[in-house]
Order: C-alpha cells, then sequence, then structure tokens
C-alpha cells in the first residue's frame, strides 16, 4: 500500500495506552500508518485519552458501530472489557476492517466460533492480543519443544500466579469480564504450551474453580462487586497422550502454585515461575538430561535486557504488516479458538462437577 493505513481503537482503558503506544512509535518510525479514531462508552473518555497519548487530528466516538461506519478504517484495536470483545470484533469485520483483538478471545466458546465465522466470510484478518509468543523466551523454548530435543512431550505442569494481585474495576465483575483469572492470565499460560506443541487437540478437562479471596472482604477491598473466579485449576488431556496439569490464580495464600515443567521421554524443561505473573519469563530456563548414564542439567540464560525488544512492537507490527501483505493472521483464530475452547470446557467443568469432553464446532 502507498498511502497510510487508517487505525481505530474501541476502548480506551488500559491496555489501549500500549496499543496505542505501539501505533504512535510505528507512525513515528515507520509513518506507515495514522490513528484516526477513538471509541469508548464512557463519554469524555476518548477525548482525555487522546490529550494523555498525545494522538493528534483523531475523531471521538462513542458508539463503535458509528465510528466504524463513518472512518473508513483498515485496521482497529478491540481493548474492550472481555464481554464485548465478540460483538465489536463481528461488527468491526463484517464493515471489512482487519482486527486485532485482545485477550481472551471471548468468554464463550460460541462467541468464538462466531468471531471465527465472521472472519471467514469477511476474507479479513483478526489476531487475538497474546503478545508474549513475540518475546525472545518464549520463541525460544517453542523451539526447544519443537526440535525433539525432549524426545516425546507427554506431561506439562503450567500455570502461573500472584499470592495477591486482583485487578479492580471491570475485570472482577461478570457483567462485564465474565471470566476472571482463567481468562486474563491463564489464557497466556495455555497459549505458552500449547504453542509450543503445535496446538495439538483437546480430549477432555477436568477442572475445579474458586472465588474464595475475591469475595472476602478481609482479603479484598472490592469483595462486594467481586462475581468471577480468583483461582482455577484443571488437568486437560490432549491428543496424543499428552496431559496439562494447569493452574491459575490472582489471589491465594502462598507465593507460586509452581514452575513451568515439561517433561519428555529424552529430557525436561523447568521455566521458573514469578510472583506476579502475566505472561512472559523471570529467569533462566533449565534443562534436564541423561547423558551416558548421567543426570546432567544446564541452565538456558535469558537475553540481557538491554537486548529484549518489547513483545508489544512484534503485536502491534506484525497486525500492521500483515494488513499490508494481506496476511496471513500473525496469531490465528485456527489456533486461540483450541485456547479458548478449553476455557470454556474449564469453567463447564467446574460447574458441573466432573469431567467434560472438548468439542470445537467446524468453522
Amino acid at each position: 500500500m502507498d498511502r497510510k493505513l487508517r487505525i481505530g481503537i474501541i476502548g480506551c482503558g488500559g491496555i489501549a495506552e500500549a496499543h496505542a503506544n505501539r501505533y504512535m512509535q510505528r507512525q513515528r518510525e515507520v509513518g506507515d500508518i495514522e490513528v484516526v479514531a477513538l471509541c469508548d462508552i464512557i463519554p469524555g473518555k476518548a477525548e482525555e485519552f487522546a490529550k494523555g497519548m498525545g494522538i493528534p487530528n483523531v475523531n471521538f466516538y462513542e458508539n463503535h458501530v458509528e465510528m466504524l461506519d463513518k472512518e473508513n478504517l483498515d485496521g482497529v484495536s478491540v481493548c474492550t472489557y472481555n464481554r464485548e470483545h465478540a460483538r465489536c470484533t463481528i461488527d468491526a469485520l463484517n464493515r471489512g476492517v482487519n482486527v486485532v483483538c485482545e485477550k481472551p478471545m471471548s468468554v464463550t466458546l460460541d462467541e468464538a466460533v462466531a468471531m471465527c465465522k465472521a472472519e471467514k466470510e469477511s476474507g479479513k484478518i483478526l489476531s487475538i492480543g497474546f503478545q508474549p509468543r513475540f518475546a525472545p523466551d518464549m520463541q525460544q523454548m517453542k523451539e526447544i519443544v519443537r526440535s525433539g530435543d525432549l524426545g516425546k512431550v507427554y506431561y506439562i505442569q503450567t500455570g502461573g500466579g500472584r499470592r495477591r494481585g486482583i485487578p479492580g474495576d471491570t475485570f472482577i465483575k461478570d457483567s462485564t469480564a465474565g471470566l476472571g483469572a482463567v481468562g486474563d492470565i491463564g489464557c497466556y499460560s495455555l497459549d505458552m504450551v500449547l504453542d509450543a506443541l503445535n496446538y495439538p487437540k483437546p480430549l477432555t478437562v477436568t477442572a475445579f474453580m474458586s472465588d474464595y479471596i475475591g469475595t472476602n472482604p478481609d482479603q479484598y477491598e472490592e469483595a462486594a462487586d467481586f462475581s468471577v473466579d480468583d483461582f482455577a485449576a484443571a488437568f486437560i488431556r490432549l491428543e496424543g497422550g499428552i496431559i496439562i496439569d494447569f493452574r491459575i490464580a490472582w489471589a491465594m495464600n502462598v507465593d507460586t502454585p509452581g514452575d513451568t515443567v515439561i517433561l519428555g521421554t529424552e529430557g525436561g524443561l523447568r521455566i521458573p515461575s514469578d510472583d506476579c505473573w502475566n505472561g512472559d519469563f523471570c529467569g533462566d530456563m533449565t534443562m534436564y538430561k541423561t547423558v551416558n548414564g548421567d543426570n546432567i542439567e544446564y541452565t538456558i540464560d535469558r537475553l540481557p535486557d538491554d537486548q529484549r525488544q518489547s513483545c508489544w512492537i512484534g503485536k502491534i507490527g506484525s497486525f500492521v504488516d500483515a494488513i499490508k501483505t494481506g496476511g496471513p493472521s500473525p496469531i490465528p483464530t485456527s489456533q486461540i479458538i483450541i485456547n479458548q475452547a478449553i476455557i470454556d470446557a474449564i469453567v463447564r467443568s467446574a460447574k458441573l462437577g466432573k469431567e467434560v469432553e472438548v468439542v470445537i464446532p467446524e468453522i
């Protein structure tokens, strides 16, 4: 394309700042885009956002449909609360606008299926906001798993958590978020290992979810408004005889639910946990092998901070590049719908108190 791409942002909350920062950086450094429209349902919020972010010459809206109909956009970031992800994404795709939608993809599997169908029918790009994929440590971990150096992977312990790290506002209300910790940071943990395995088909899920700390006024100051999960655990069976032992927490009475451990027939890999997990590594990986009968282990060092490019550059940059070249999607829905199907099964299993089958409808 010879012209600048016209970009809009739907939802002007905290996560939109990261999107806007990278769009503005791209605008300054490459000059192939311009942010032309901002939308938020709260009167005056989009205007305040533009002023705070230093975004000039932009139009403001309180209705995303009006923005989509008037602005002739090439791409849009959907940065709303979870329950609006599907509606805003589908409305944009139906109007021929490419979308990068924040995680989680949706609240329910039915919504995710509808998003995929809109993507297919429109022929436009839908990318889902899993920026940790662009982190160099995450890419290195994926290379190790896919290289075959671990042998056949058969068991994964993964998750993450915070001793006390419950976000507030729309994150904690079922009416806006729909999902708590399992959707907010659990989707990252699942994507980390599922992407390394090239997203095998999930078969069954047995799960547990709780809200013990979030709803306790002695332990959380917004307990009266809390109506989602603050902890989830699941036993996930995948095609190929692979088991995922998963746990995630916004709040718990321990410092970590454990490191990520990937066990294979020829080796093992340990990825250290973090005390405020947000989807990236906090330390060096450790590889475990047996060589000539001797048990050995060695450290795989993280890159120094001065060599680590922000994964958000990859997230937004790859979306813009995909629009310019006509795709493919940087974070394809063909993968992330599996992530969403597992989360959907976790919710169903926890409610029913028994194992459930994972069934993903054809798109």
